[in-house]
């Protein structure tokens, strides 16, 4: 039976079936969804943010971050709010179809979308540049590490959620034991004025360092924004996993607040610590693909540089485990609720993990990849995809952030009455907040012709995507709890 819905959105009801073949299995508790946050972001806090000394400086950088900082609680207060009174998958995209309708829904969830799909591919690339250093291996193989990357852990969020959650909780774990060695080893051998500040106003080394607060002024600070958000990109992907979770009204809001306290106490630790190490420095990490590995070595000597990359690299894998999960996540439930193929939403028979998502969204990081890597070449696809994919998938968060912070505020405004279990103790202000401090990020950007490329590949993605649903998706969507749901409230 189809059911009509104004402007031009029709429902299928699904045949008999349909959900059985799309069950999910609940297994995390708190416990988990601190793990599923806080190891999505690590990575961030292993390689990628270093960048943005280059832009900002150190002090520049340092301000972005708490810029950064304030938007991600104001995000994240607004999702511990939003997710335990919509406990559904679709995160973002369910938020915003009960606040906005299908195609606000459907937009938000592209945006997320183009989020969970690059930043793997980013994170597998830095893998790759660690194991090759390690192995010493030719840049030309860099692809096979992608490779085998993506079918370990991809296979491994296949076998089954209790699985994928340990796995989870493991190498989140060993990712913050290793930070803490290193800020541990770090204390006794900083020097900050003389490294950190090692910048001067031109982006010259200081040999002596005690260089400049902010060597690129308030225009550093902005160019530094889109990289301080490595620190915490991906924490926001915790409501994927609602339907997953054993109390999600509970633990959901417990699960976001812990990893946020986490990843703000590792984020000025990394940033203040990697700069300040004597024989290393601001300049320099801010070329450095591996900066944490950068800060080892001149601790402990080049001798055992290969057993500490090798450390290093626990914490991108924590990262690259937890982001595969939400991708799947995030595919699957827009395919459930007919936005996307509805084929991409089958989950495994026995394991119910939504294989087939998985598989599809890993193949389309794959492919990106391996376009640029064969249209660039291999030294140049190497800068787009540590570089430039970084941008594209921080555009894709920031363009989503506003979307759910308005979702946030609308939610208030005109459903005041539903459950809500927790609320936001920065309410609409924080909501304001985020909206503010992503818009910036998205104009700096913008402003930046290296990585502009990136935001217009971003606007082809999301131009494919509007044609695809406005010709197709929009006349078959599915009565999925998330939609349902927003029906049942009139907001259809």
């Amino acid at each position: 039976m189809t059911k009509k819905k104004s402007g031009g959105i029709s429902y299928t009801r699904p045949a008999e079936g349909y959900f059985e073949k799309r069950k999910l299995k609940r297994y995390a508790g708190v416990w988990s969804l601190w793990a599923l946050g806080v190891g999505a972001v690590i990575s961030g806090h292993f390689s990628g943010w270093n960048i943005g000394l280059s832009v900002g400086g150190w002090g520049g950088m340092f301000i972005a971050t708490i810029i950064i900082m304030t938007m991600y609680l104001g995000l994240t207060f607004s999702i511990a709010e939003m997710s335990p009174a919509l406990p559904h998958t679709g995160g973002a995209y369910s938020f915003a179809r009960t606040a906005m309708g299908p195609w606000g829904g459907f937009v938000t969830g592209l945006a997320e979308n183009v989020e969970f799909i690059l930043t793997p591919a980013v994170i597998v690339f830095f893998i790759s540049s660690y194991l090759s250093s390690i192995f010493e291996t030719p840049v030309g193989i860099l692809p096979l590490y992608w490779f085998l990357g993506y079918a370990l852990f991809v296979t491994l969020n296949i076998v089954g959620v209790a699985l994928s959650f340990r796995v989870t909780l493991m190498v989140t774990l060993a990712a913050l034991i290793c930070l803490l060695a290193f800020w541990v080893s770090a204390l006794p051998n900083v020097d900050f004025a003389t490294w950190a500040l090692d910048i001067g106003a031109n982006g010259e080394k200081l040999e002596n360092g005690n260089g400049p607060f902010l060597p690129f002024g308030i225009a550093g600070v902005f160019a530094a924004l889109p990289f301080a958000v490595w620190l915490f990109l991906a924490i926001e992907q915790l409501p994927l996993a609602a339907e997953e979770s054993v109390d999600p009204k509970r633990d959901m809001p417990r699960g976001i607040i812990a990893g946020m306290v986490t990843l703000i106490i590792s984020a000025f630790a990394i940033l203040f610590l990697n700069a300040s190490v004597v024989g290393v420095g601001s300049h320099a990490l801010g070329q450095s693909g591996e900066p944490l590995l950068d800060g080892f070595r001149a601790i402990y000597g080049s001798g055992i540089a290969k057993l500490l990359a090798l450390v290093a690299v626990v914490g991108l894998v924590a990262s690259f485990h937890t982001i595969i999960f939400a991708s799947g996540r995030q595919i699957y439930s827009l395919s459930r609720a007919g936005y996307f193929p509805q084929p991409l939403s089958v989950t495994h028979g026995a394991r119910k993990t939504p294989h087939v998502a998985m598989i599809f969204g890993a193949g389309v990081g794959l492919a990106v990849m391996l376009l640029v890597w064969l249209l660039a070449g291999a030294t140049k696809g190497e800068g787009i995809i540590g570089g430039v994919l970084l941008n594209m998938a921080v555009f894709g968060a920031m363009f989503s952030y506003v979307l759910q912070a308005i979702s946030f505020l609308l939610l208030r405004k005109n459903m005041p009455n539903i459950e809500r279990p927790f609320k936001s103790p920065l309410g609409s202000w924080g909501a304001m907040a985020t909206i503010i401090i992503a818009a910036l990020t998205l104009i700096a950007q913008l402003l930046d012709p290296t990585y502009r490329i990136g935001v217009f590949a971003v606007a082809l993605w999301f131009g494919l995507g509007i044609i695809y649903f406005a010709v197709h998706g929009r006349y078959h969507l599915v009565l999925s709890p998330e939609e349902q749901f927003a029906i049942d409230h009139k907001r259809g």
